[in-house]
């Protein structure tokens, strides 16, 4: 374990001069650009009258579908939203048209003057609906290992079960932004908010009916992002640009709170089912799981964020007989998208409470039930898609977990206590995260990156990741000092650019870390190479003799500062910079037969919560949080603590406290912080100790043979939500617990405690 190192922007975000898009200076000529919005979910438009947008005080021009010189889509994969609708509306607040005027406040109070008549639609918009119209956005997938149904007839004791698991607002800091900039020859540039340059690159091109050499994106950072600028950036950015290039002028759009909450895709929300059979110790001998979830009204990334639902609704256990049945619903809703965990969160829900109502079902500690499921290490170590689970590391974390936390003996504590407290019930869970890392779409798995070396010694990075807080610009800079052994001050990390490095993946699927630092270290190692080629004829020393370390290039008995050292190189000619590349080995998958190897390697964790539950209010509170996980070797123990951290509180908000709701019209009323409520520093527990498991070098050859640490500890939160359970049966019983429902709101707690909760459950489709 490296020693920690702070954030490269860490003194500029707390003096507030770190640099984001909406921070640029303003030219004279910039227009300000808002949005128009459907004010009804689902119809035809029948008249879209403009004149009174037109005519405001400070417009300048309005734009609608009509004059996209190129393809009316910012989707990423089936083309199926458009950047302005014409005719059929499928979501309230959908963007109709855009106003670019000298202002912000004059643009956003035009769009609202104009008068659009309706042929109003029936609408879907939940899951059950969806599955009752089978409406769907994308063909339902099944992946099946084994004879479940067979398995499920002979089982000893088998048990069915629902599970509703909520969205999520991403709720950056930082809102959705883009400014672009006309350049010669009708090239643009665009500065963005994005977790992909290139994907809004291409389709900002496609957009305006150029080529994608014609448009540059460019992103220094970004104020949070969690999933939520992967694919819904590029429409931002598309109107922006069509601005900048039909006008002539700098165009900026920047989008309020609420609007930005309404337009924008968040997690999806699921329901879950299901039919497990089980022996007398709740070893699962078959298994039939349903997941279905609200996509919205096109596919965005549905496809892959319900894949790997499926790829995990194992999460740490072997299933040997299993059947998952994944639905992708369409409803007129704003399409979901990305979020943290793409989808494996909530496939792990569903396993998770399956197992837990296995336990309760059979009067044994969940903890019992979980381990005795568990993967193993030479058998029972196949996943349902057909992959071994090598490096198992959840029995040894799990152990140390329990001894650490001091499990059992808070167990029994935890009896006593609620045995003796009327009202305040205590709950306590441990649950296990095994989290696969690689982009489930195999292409996506490679990444460039350019260094130069200056003759000062100083050095300039740049390459495909995007910086958004989680401190991927140090941990590769880390990698290049080190390469070359020089001061972490000696180097400079530069914007992400298009321009610079070409066709880049999304920062996201917790690779950034993975894929760049390998493309920076090649660039690194390869002008290494020259310089000790160099060192070698001139010094007539070997190549063994040659080193760089604490500044200085050692090559025989001679030592030069790594500054003078290349200035020689550079007056001999060596050429001080390249380009580095790396892709990822061994992965491969077959999207029919859904099998293969689509993750290089899973990270390992395990937390164990203790809750404490008011039964008047539903009130609760985090008394103690215990967290061990896997980060192989990490790189920078701070920032994988503070992601570990950061992560375990959004996953908490997910399941306890940010509940997004629609009405009857569909229209989201959890609009803005007075509506949707993310975690507060006082949610944060009372108690919280955690810990990076150590001496545990990933066995791959990752980047210092680290592991990734970006989503696997959102997954962590589960136990919260599984603490809750756990005090909600000690309240009210056991079929209190199988009540409740993500997220764990103090109403939903209530609801579970009230014996009549089990009559309103919510519709589900046959597994089968």
């Amino acid at each position: 374990m490296t020693p920690p190192v702070q954030h490269d922007s860490a003194a500029l975000h707390v003096t507030g001069q770190a640099h984001y898009t909406d921070d640029f200076a303003l030219p004279a000529t910039l227009l300000h650009v808002a949005f128009g919005l459907s004010s009804i979910a689902h119809g035809h438009i029948k008249q879209m009258d403009l004149r009174a947008v037109q005519a405001a005080p400070g417009v300048v021009r309005v734009f609608t579908a009509a004059d996209i010189p190129g393809e009316n889509n910012y989707a990423p994969v089936l083309h199926d939203d458009p950047i302005f609708a014409t005719n059929l509306v499928q979501f309230h607040g959908q963007p109709l048209f855009a106003v670019a005027a000298s202002s912000h406040d004059a643009a956003r109070r035009a769009a609202r003057l104009a008068q659009i008549d309706y042929e109003v639609l029936p609408e879907i918009l939940d899951i059950p609906a969806a599955l009752a119209a089978d409406s769907y956005v994308l063909p339902s997938e099944t992946l099946r290992r084994g004879e479940p149904e067979a398995a499920l007839a002979k089982a000893p004791q088998r048990l069915n079960g629902t599970l509703s698991i909520g969205g999520q607002d991403h709720f950056y800091l930082e809102g959705q932004i883009a400014f672009a900039l006309p350049q010669e020859h009708g090239g643009v540039l665009v500065h963005c908010s994005t977790q992909h340059p290139s994907e809004v690159q291409h389709l900002v091109a496609h957009a305006l009916g150029k080529q994608s050499h014609d448009v540059v994106v460019q992103c220094r950072r970004m104020g949070g992002a969690f999933g939520g600028k992967e694919s819904q950036a590029a429409l931002f950015a598309c109107v922006a640009a069509l601005v900048a290039s039909l006008t002539g002028r700098p165009a900026k759009l920047r989008l309020d709170r609420d609007d930005d909450m309404q337009m924008t895709g968040k997690r999806h929300d699921f329901l879950g089912a299901y039919d497990i059979g089980f022996d007398t110790r709740g070893r699962i001998v078959g298994a039939s799981l349903m997941l279905a979830s609200r996509c919205g009204y096109s596919a965005d990334l549905s496809g892959p964020v319900n894949d790997r639902a499926m790829f995990h609704a194992d999460n740490c256990y072997f299933l040997e007989h299993v059947q998952i049945v994944s639905h992708r619903c369409k409803t007129h809703t704003v399409s979901n998208t990305a979020f943290r965990g793409f989808g494996g969160p909530q496939g792990m829900m569903l396993i998770e409470a399956a197992l837990d109502d296995i336990a309760r079902h059979l009067s044994l500690d969940p903890l019992s039930v979980r381990q005795v499921n568990f993967y193993g290490d030479d058998t029972r170590n196949l996943t349902p898609y057909h992959m071994l689970v090598e490096h198992n590391l959840t029995h040894l974390i799990v152990d140390d977990l329990v001894a650490s936390s001091d499990y059992l003996r808070r167990r029994q504590a935890l009896a006593e206590f609620n045995a003796s407290s009327p009202i305040i019930k205590r709950g306590l869970a441990l649950t296990p995260v095994k989290f696969g890392i690689s982009f489930t779409a195999t292409q996506f798995n490679q990444a460039g990156a350019l260094l130069h070396v200056y003759t000062d010694g100083s050095v300039l990075l740049n390459h495909g990741g995007t910086e958004m807080g989680q401190g991927l610009f140090t941990k590769v800079a880390q990698v290049v000092a080190t390469e070359f052994g020089i001061p972490l001050s000696k180097i400079r990390v530069t914007a992400t650019d298009t321009s610079k490095v070409p066709n880049t993946s999304a920062t996201a699927a917790s690779s950034g870390s993975d894929l760049n630092g390998k493309a920076a270290q090649a660039a690194a190692r390869t002008i290494k190479n020259r310089l000790v080629a160099y060192a070698v004829q001139q010094y007539q020393v070997s190549t063994d003799a040659v080193s760089f370390e604490s500044g200085m290039v050692r090559f025989g008995d001679q030592t030069l500062p790594f500054a003078a050292f290349v200035l020689e190189a550079y007056m001999a000619r060596v050429a001080l910079s390249a380009t580095g590349y790396y892709r990822t080995p061994k992965i491969h998958f077959d999207r029919k037969s859904f099998s293969g190897r689509p993750f290089f390697y899973f990270a390992y964790g395990a937390a164990v919560t203790e809750v404490a539950i008011d039964t008047l209010t539903g009130e609760h509170r985090i008394v103690r949080l215990d967290i061990l996980h896997d980060v192989g070797t990490s790189i920078n123990p701070a920032l994988d603590l503070g992601q570990i951290e950061g992560g375990f509180a959004q996953g908490a908000g997910w399941l306890t406290s940010e509940e997004l709701c629609w009405n009857q019209a569909g229209v989201l009323t959890t609009h803005a912080p007075s509506t949707y409520k993310i975690p507060a520093v006082s949610d944060w527990p009372q108690d919280a100790r955690i810990r990076l498991l150590e001496n545990t070098p990933n066995a791959e050859d990752t980047i210092f043979h680290a592991k990734a640490v970006g989503e696997p500890p959102l997954m962590l939160a589960i136990s919260v939500f599984h603490a809750l359970r756990d005090a909600v049966a000690s309240a009210s019983g056991p079929q209190a617990a199988r009540q409740l429902n993500a997220p764990a709101t103090p109403q939903a707690i209530l609801h579970a405690l009230t014996p009549a909760a089990a009559v309103n459950r919510p519709v589900q489709k046959e597994i089968a």
